[in-house]
């Protein structure tokens, strides 16, 4: 899947392999941070975004929700009221301490530092150009995902019930789908109506556009609290200790660098947050040895990593309580926030 420039699997329930979850229901309102009122809100609704808005009332929830990504202040909210794709989209965003302007674009928000820009361009590595590709875009939910088996992963929807599994203390709050893709799991996360809000995001505007391709014409989905963000993995235009659940399905070997993506994941969970992620290995202890060197070979332009990296990096980026599948190539792993 596409991700940013610099710094996503359900069994049925198996006890021996997922972990039990000790932390009681959390209030999955989003909250303030310190010093930030709603009085100053109101007193900001006068900013000048775009001229044909209309300004109403806001949920503060929806308000704190998106954080500008270079400065993480919460961003002021020009539009109609409401969390869906048609609220969202016709609404513009503003930070009130460096005062850039985010808007959407088509049918998306576009929430990267780059955002406006017209002239400037950053390289970005071959991994995550490729899911740029409007035509990669195009076949990833028609036939590519579908490949995935091969290396043991066991299928979108054995894969969305043990990601809800182990999201169950998170039921109720805030998920953010990064790496999202087509937005293959950021649909099923918002159909089943266990979050109050989702967030599929990716820094991929043609994968984006295929997100909203498949849903356009479903009206549960479309009415639901479901936001398109196109964002930077490594900026995460959330403000820190906001989101209750991140997933990020068949991501982490794409992402230019894994240790500052899930730094900033660990940054955006509050207390308890759920981090649960699916990826390649590079070999496992399965692996026959003739056939390691080949599978070092095919995975040079991939972050792919062993079980034992992915556990060191989600451990030394401050994730507790962490737990594994694993199938042939394929595991998917989870961790919390403490």
């Amino acid at each position: 899947m596409a991700v940013a420039a610099q710094p996503s699997v359900r069994f049925h329930q198996n006890s021996a392999f997922f972990p039990t979850h000790p932390r009681l229901f959390r209030n999955s309102q989003l909250r303030p941070p310190p010093g930030f009122s709603s009085s100053r809100i109101r007193a900001s609704s006068a900013v000048a975004l775009e001229p044909e808005l209309t300004t109403e009332a806001q949920d503060t929830t929806d308000v704190d929700l998106f954080a500008c990504p270079i400065c993480y202040e919460p961003l002021i909210r020009k539009g109609p009221l409401g969390f869906n794709l048609p609220a969202i989209y016709r609404s513009g965003f503003k930070c009130r301490k460096c005062n850039k302007s985010y808007s959407s674009k088509n049918i998306y928000l576009d929430l990267t530092v780059t955002s406006g820009t017209k002239e400037y361009n950053e390289f970005k590595p071959a991994g995550t150009e490729l899911f740029r590709s409007p035509l990669v875009s195009f076949v990833y939910e028609r036939g590519w995902r579908q490949n995935f088996n091969r290396s043991g992963f066991p299928g979108p929807d054995e894969e969305f019930n043990m990601a809800q599994e182990y999201f169950k203390p998170a039921e109720g709050g805030v998920l953010v789908d990064v790496s999202c893709g087509s937005g293959l799991f950021s649909r099923k996360f918002a159909k089943s109506g266990a979050y109050s809000r989702v967030i599929a995001l990716d820094f991929s505007e043609n994968m984006l556009r295929q997100c909203y391709d498949f849903i356009k014409n479903d009206e549960a989905i479309l009415s639901s609290n479901l936001a398109l963000v196109r964002a930077d993995v490594s900026r995460l235009p959330f403000p820190s200790g906001s989101v209750d659940a991140v997933h990020a399905g068949a991501a982490l070997h794409c992402w230019p660098s894994p240790s500052n993506a899930v730094a900033e994941i660990n940054r955006i969970l509050r207390s308890g947050g759920v981090f649960v992620g699916s990826t390649f290995l590079r070999v496992t202890s399965s692996t026959p040895i003739l056939l390691r060197p080949f599978r070092q070979r095919i995975t040079n332009n991939y972050n792919y990593l062993t079980e034992e990296e992915i556990e060191d990096l989600c451990t030394s980026c401050g994730l507790v309580n962490y737990s594994k599948k694993v199938q042939q190539s394929f595991i998917m792993f989870s961790a919390e926030k403490p």
